[in-house]
Order: C-alpha cells, then structure tokens, then sequence
C-alpha cells in the first residue's frame, strides 16, 4: 500500500484549514463575528475560493458584504 497519497490528502486537508482559519481570524477582525451558517459557508469553499476571499475580505466593510461575496460564488 503507497502512503503517499494518503499524506498528500492529509497535507491538502491541512493546508485548507490553515487558510480557513486565517480567513476567518481576518473576517473576526476587520467585520466582527460572523455566524455558524456564515462559518459553514467559508468552510465548504475551495482553496481557490479561500484565497479569493482573503483578497476581497479587504474591501469589506459589514456582514452584508461577506454574503454579497458568497452568495456571487455559488453563480
């Protein structure tokens, strides 16, 4: 059995909820908290999506904005 695939996965794994915190230590921080659903939101976006949403967090000014930004991303 090849173990490198199953650490590949785990490093991916990890990788993804590295930026998932981060995401959301900076959403906390430049919007206040954000809810469980919110939260549910952020952790099902792909690494792409996660780091997209880094960049845009910055031109965030409330709630509304993070949703607005969600919401364009299920298109």
């Amino acid at each position: 059995m090849r173990l490198e695939p199953l650490y590949q996965r785990d490093r991916e794994q990890a990788k993804k909820e590295g930026r998932q915190d981060l995401i959301q230590r900076l959403l906390n921080r430049r919007i206040g908290k954000t809810d469980a659903s919110l939260i549910g939101r952020i952790k099902g976006l792909s690494i792409e999506q996660l780091e997209n949403l880094g960049e845009a967090l910055l031109d965030f000014s409330n709630v509304a904005d993070l949703e607005n930004w969600l919401n364009q991303q299920s298109i």
